[in-house]
């Protein structure tokens, strides 16, 4: 296992110096399945919930928090996105599959600010459904593809 590069010789936290690795195109895509009640999904899916259109205000939230990601993850750095796309499968009649996009051109990876995305979209369809479904839940929020850098292309291998 690679050294854990967030930490100094003495253990001390620090944010990585990229400072001096080249600026590449860096790409990450991620996911989360929100589970929930047959019905809830009917009301997700046929645009009836009463607080709105889950799919937009949950994309919104979701593109939204890939450019806060630093804000919430401490040590990742600020970056210029240059694209963030959020969107959504209706995988079976009790799950919901939210992808995250994500792109910029820097010196250090999409990773963290993918799965934020994916995160806070899957939190925002909790809050826009608790009121008919509690016992929804959010989860296998997981990196599926990145691309850029040093460490190079990683893809998920499929179940």
């Amino acid at each position: 296992m690679a050294d854990l590069t967030h930490f100094d010789e003495s253990g001390a936290s620090r944010m990585v110096d990229v400072s001096t690795k080249p600026v590449t195109w860096r790409f990450a895509r991620a996911e989360a399945v929100v589970t929930v009640k047959p019905e809830t999904l009917a009301l997700i899916r046929d645009r009836k919930v009463v607080k709105g259109d889950v799919f937009e205000v949950a994309r919104l939230a979701g593109i939204m928090a890939t450019k806060r990601t630093p804000d919430l993850i401490p040590l990742c750095h600020s970056l210029g996105l240059e694209s963030a796309e959020v969107s959504f499968e209706i995988v079976d009649e009790t799950s919901l599959r939210i992808e995250a996009a994500v792109s910029v051109h820097g010196r250090t990876g999409v990773e963290m600010e993918a799965m934020t995305a994916v995160a806070a979209a899957g939190l925002t369809v909790y809050d826009m459904c608790k009121a008919v479904d509690r016992e929804m839940t959010i989860g296998q929020v997981r990196l599926l593809e990145k691309s850029g850098g040093k460490s190079g292309h990683f893809q998920r291998e499929s179940p």
